[in-house]
């Protein structure tokens, strides 16, 4: 007998797909059962797809410029024509945090980091919910921060950034929470991916600083944010609506 999962023959979207927190969550929904479409501006996400059916599992990847109305619309028309309607989304895609003060941002800083960290995620909403309204279901994350939570000095662009992702979770989840669609975002502390590798550049001193910043005594891992998407997408998390979950090792418990 085929072995039952949780997300067996659901449509999920990706975004931000070809590397760290968005890759493993789609292979994490693949190895249960998903149907996964896989969306980044980098091609190495078709890498990612190609590892998925490796698995026995259904992925397909598109590159997809999500800042670009014209490149999301037609993602969500592939979508539509090869999956009919959307189970479950994950908005994964962002942009590095800038590191000056805000007097000495740029404005070519604050386009960027507020096309694809807000635009992107509202563009990818649009369609979402569309979706999800034509069946009457539907579950969708957004990758904020806790840099949305609270302050976060030297990243005042990626900070508004996330709070204005946790604006529209929050808005979103009380407009269709009577059309059996839930919005909720994740807020990660610092988590160790390949970025936050290359950001130590051998510098251990750096790491126990960071470490430090967390109450639990380390950083995240990237299993530990795919476990709070796939509960949120869950139908364990079936009251669970307009949520910004931290995953943060106690960082705004403080």
């Amino acid at each position: 007998m085929k072995q039952q999962h949780q997300f067996d023959n659901k449509v999920v979207v990706i975004t931000g797909a070809a590397a760290g927190i968005g890759a493993a969550t789609a292979l994490a929904f693949a190895e249960q059962g998903a149907k996964v479409i896989l969306a980044d501006i980098d091609p190495l996400g078709e890498t990612v797809a190609e590892q998925i059916r490796a698995k026995g599992g259904q992925g397909v990847f598109q590159r997809c410029d999500l800042t670009d109305t014209g490149s999301t619309a037609r993602l969500f028309t592939f979508i539509s024509e090869n999956f009919g309607a959307i189970d479950m989304a994950f908005n994964n895609a962002g942009i590095d945090i800038e590191t000056t003060k805000l007097a000495d941002g740029t404005e070519a800083d604050f386009d960027n980091i507020m096309n694809i960290n807000v635009k992107g995620v509202w563009l990818c909403m649009q369609h979402e919910i569309k979706s999800m309204l034509k069946s009457g279901r539907g579950a969708i994350v957004n990758t904020a921060s806790i840099a949305g939570l609270g302050a976060a000095p030297k990243m005042s662009i990626y900070s508004a950034s996330k709070h204005a992702v946790i604006g529209l979770t929050k808005s979103a989840a009380i407009e269709y929470a009577k059309k059996g669609i839930r919005v909720n975002a994740v807020c990660p502390a610092v988590i160790d991916t390949n970025m936050y590798r290359r950001a130590l550049a051998g510098d251990p001193r750096k790491e126990q600083a960071i470490s430090a910043m967390h109450p639990i005594g380390r950083v995240g891992s990237v299993d530990e944010v795919v476990a709070a998407v796939m509960y949120l997408c869950s139908d364990s998390a079936s009251f669970s609506t307009g949520v910004a979950l931290p995953v943060d090792g106690g960082s705004t418990a403080i």
